[in-house]
């Protein structure tokens, strides 16, 4: 007996040491097993007792299949020698083990079986069932064992910390902020010496922020909990799966994708399929909002099958409105799909999931529209924008898309209106918040259908004033209330990241083997630099720069504004007049995009050189000329009045200069535009001329402008260092670059300038606070701006007059070089002598020879931006 004791002491022990440091502890467990099974007196309690904790520790490590076993073998010896008290402990050990691995019979099996051998309903059996019923989607249920585990006596520190910290999970859900976080307090509290739980507390209370609409703040918190799961030696899957839903609100979708991928490899290569089962309903969700119908679907159903199997009542509801919206969008509506929505709504409203029971209902109602069943719809959407009332912002905003389309159902034109002002006010106070001009693009896509149902109501009235009103109010909207911020300090993250993409530059031009290294170097930089400027917060209410179609027809001075919108596939215009604003139907859009598509491709062999220049010459007459007809001609203004082009979508890439025989510029909406009208400059117009390197006429370029000005500041090579470049920037009124440029679709704030030392981002130019009066881009696709949802854009020119450019002049195609050097001396001398950028330009253009192939690129890249 006296060698029984100490053994039986350390197996209790190791469970208590795993709990509170797994991977720690991981070593002396193994000892102890192998300890326990080799010596001579076999002790088999002490034996369960070691199996049960080295299974904890494989369980920790995500080693689901290695744990099963051990509880299993655990299970055998503990009946076999009618271990009753041990038997309890692993049965319940297995239950969390048989639930992480989709296996929720099987849990509840474990847990009435154990519930069966003892006596008295102890705090961990409480927990136990309280786990399984919360997983299960039974939170009401689950909540009062909870808070019974936490107001009996008796309780572990483990089984306290776990029942406070899902109890605030449940409040969270529900829309009880304040409970939640006293519960997330408790439990921090009750994890202070388990370092594995305290990492999950933190990623609960970044979740619980999140769901309270405090998206920035539930940013940080996520990122504050990184650490925490390195120190106690755990892998972060479920705090990365939970990190999805963060990124997901912010848009970040290609970067959520990828998390989510990444989660559920590892998950079911560990085998813990109820977090698989989780991420593959994400997958589902962020395939959808990338527009993958196919995906969405696929995903949706594989995750809905997998959730049903594991009895997860809720969870599985959400997959079918996932699967439901990916066909609706793909094929139209579905009587059957309506039968499944409207189920999975009932589920959700039952079940308490407020935000997803108004998504449902959202999805029920539009279903019923299509199948012309407006009592359905109506019963429905109403009760999605009761359910969203209450709810934070991005809910909130789906209930006001709910109650327009009710509105739209019972011909209630101002009540379509009224919903939609009301939720793009709603989406200008959340975009506000954010400093990062990325985050104020990307969240404005919560909005593009509040815009569409105004923009369609305005249109259906027959008010060109109207209707230009609504197509403003989603055009741009995130470059309009942007105010120069602090950045963070990323000084010495911006030079490394330059010094990275300059080595993987020089290996790439060698022909060095495997980039990889330099490349996941490259990634992490941006990585890092992305996550400190995405947390910055903006000082700002809220309010955006408006203007009314009478503000815009006095301060167009005989102008004429043309704004582009695209409306169910079909192009208008509101053309502001000086005695009116009217809306032109201009077609189906995509007759429009496949000209832009085939002018890009001609010029594109028109500025190779010793290519077939005839017959690209020919083909781009003809765009040019189909262009007119379709974009201008049915407009019926007159040719020789100055034009303010505001266009949407591909539109962005025509050569709109070319289109007109009058001066045109362009800009991102009419707002933008009016803000960035001539104004004088800020100091004493002082000039910087800059050439990049490896470009033969950058040289050539700058020697021929630089006598337009009497003592411009010039950086060629060497000398043009990206450090010499942005101070220059910073203090020049009129910068004018001659490189080479970057083009970052992926992320357009890391679209670059090539400079002598390497890429001077977009990103650096707005934390540097670089924005010059006036711009000239002289380097190849700067004004090919990304266009995102709710005709929202990103680039150089969007984000420069953002930031307080008035006026740019900048190149659509791939310019030939030496061949612009005639174009940018009379575009300069020009500027000397105070014209506009775009008077400026309209000039230099009307004394090149639009014969030659070289001339004719020229001609048609430069486009005009903003005002001054």
């Amino acid at each position: 007996m006296t060698a029984e004791v100490p053994l039986l002491a350390r197996a209790r022990a190791a469970f208590t040491a795993v709990a509170a440091d797994p991977a720690g502890q991981r070593a002396a467990v193994e000892a102890l097993v192998d300890e326990l099974e080799a010596g001579p007196d076999s002790v088999p309690e002490a034996l369960v007792l070691a199996l049960r904790a080295l299974a904890w520790a494989d369980r920790s490590a995500l080693d689901h299949t290695a744990a099963a076993r051990r509880l299993d073998r655990a299970v055998r010896l503990a009946r076999r020698h009618a271990l009753v008290e041990p038997l309890v402990e692993i049965l319940l050990s297995r239950a969390s083990v048989n639930l992480e691995r989709g296996r929720s019979a099987a849990a509840a099996a474990d847990v009435r079986a154990a519930g069966t051998l003892t006596a008295r309903a102890t705090p961990d059996l409480w927990l136990a069932r309280a786990v399984l019923l919360q997983n299960l989607g039974r939170s009401a249920e689950s909540r009062g064992l909870y808070e019974r585990v936490l107001r009996e006596r008796g309780g572990s520190a483990r089984a306290l910390a776990v029942a406070a910290n899902n109890l605030a999970l449940i409040h969270a859900q529900a829309g009880r902020p304040a409970l939640a976080s006293r519960y997330l307090d408790a439990a921090e509290g009750h994890a202070r010496e388990l370092p594995g739980l305290r990492a999950g507390v933190a990623t609960s209370r970044a979740w619980a922020t999140l769901q309270a609409g405090r998206l920035l703040e539930a940013v940080a918190a996520f990122e504050a909990a990184v650490p925490l799961y390195a120190a106690a030696g755990i892998p972060p899957g479920e705090h990365h799966l939970e990190y999805v839903d963060a990124l997901a609100d912010l848009r970040l979708i290609d970067e959520a994708r990828a998390v989510a991928d990444r989660a559920v490899r590892e998950f079911r290569a560990h085998g813990v399929d109820l977090m698989a089962a989780d991420g593959e309903l994400r997958v589902a969700s962020l395939a959808l909002l990338a527009g993958d119908h196919l995906g969405a679907a696929t995903a949706a159903d594989r995750a809905e099958r997998t959730l049903r199997g594991q009895r997860r009542g809720v969870l599985a509801a959400r997959a079918a409105v996932i699967g439901v919206q990916a066909r609706l969008s793909d094929t139209g509506p579905d009587g059957a799909d309506l039968v499944r929505a409207v189920r999975a709504a009932r589920t959700l409203d039952g079940l308490g999931a407020a935000s997803a029971a108004v998504e449902a209902h959202l999805v029920s109602g539009r279903l019923a529209v299509g199948l012309h069943r407006p009592a359905v719809a109506r019963r429905h959407l109403e009760r999605a924008a009761a359910l969203a009332a209450p709810a934070p912002v991005l809910v909130r905003i789906r209930g006001r898309i709910a109650a327009g389309l009710s509105a739209e159902l019972d011909r209630d034109g101002a009540g379509v209106l009224r919903q939609a002002r009301a939720g793009l006010a709603d989406l200008d106070r959340h975009r506000a918040a954010f400093a990062s001009l990325e985050l104020r693009v990307l969240a404005s896509a919560h909005g593009a259908e509040l815009g569409r149902l105004g923009l369609t109501q305005a249109v259906r009235d027959g008010s060109g004033s109207r209707a230009l009103d609504w197509m403003e109010r989603t055009r741009a909207a995130a470059l309009l209330a942007v105010e120069p911020v602090d950045g963070p300090a990323v000084d010495d993250d911006l030079v490394a990241l330059r010094a990275a993409q300059t080595e993987l530059a020089e290996a790439t031009v060698a022909g060095a083997g495997d980039l990889t290294p330099l490349q996941a170097r490259v990634r992490e930089i941006e990585d890092g630099i992305a996550r400190l400027t995405r947390g910055a917060r903006a000082d700002r209410s809220g309010s955006r720069t408006v203007v009314s179609p009478a503000d815009l027809r006095r301060t167009l001075g005989g102008r004429v504004l043309v704004e582009y919108a695209v409306l169910d596939g079909e192009l208008l215009a509101a053309v502001v007049e000086p005695r009116r604003t009217r809306v032109v139907r201009l077609g189906p859009v995509a007759q429009v995009r496949a000209r832009v598509g085939d002018l890009l491709f001609a010029l594109r062999r028109l500025s190779r050189p010793g290519g077939p220049a005839e017959p690209a010459r020919r083909a781009a007459d003809r765009c040019l000329a189909g262009l007119r007809t379709l974009l201008v001609e049915p407009l019926r203004t007159a040719t020789d009045v100055p034009v303010v082009a505001v266009p949407v979508g591909a539109l962005r890439r025509i050569p709109w200069s070319a289109l007109w025989s009058s001066p045109v510029t362009v800009a991102p909406s009419a707002a933008s535009w009016w803000g960035s009208l001539p104004r004088p400059p800020d100091g004493p117009g002082a000039v910087a001329l800059i050439a990049g390197p490896d470009l033969p006429g950058a040289r050539e370029e700058v020697a021929a402008i630089r006598t337009a000005h009497p003592d411009p500041l010039v950086l060629l090579p060497p000398d043009s260092t990206a450090a010499a470049a942005a101070a220059a920037l910073r203090r020049a009124d009129l910068a004018h670059l001659a490189c080479h440029s970057h083009l970052r679709t992926d992320n357009p704030m890391f679209s670059a300038l090539q400079l002598s030392d390497g890429p001077l981002t977009l990103h650096e130019m707005g934390l540097r606070g670089i924005a010059p009066r006036r711009m000239v881009l002289a380097a190849c696709n700067t004004a090919a701006d990304t266009g995102y949802a709710a005709n929202e854009v990103l680039g150089f020119v969007s984000a420069l007059i953002a930031r307080g450019t008035a006026g740019l002049a900048a190149s659509i195609v791939v310019v030939p070089d030496l061949a612009a050097v005639p174009l940018m001396r009379r575009l300069h001398t020009g500027l000397a002598a105070g014209e506009t950028i775009t008077d400026a330009l309209f000039a230099a253009r009307t004394g090149m020879d639009p014969e030659d192939p070289a001339d004719f690129v020229s001609w048609c890249a430069f486009n005009a931006y903003g005002g001054s």
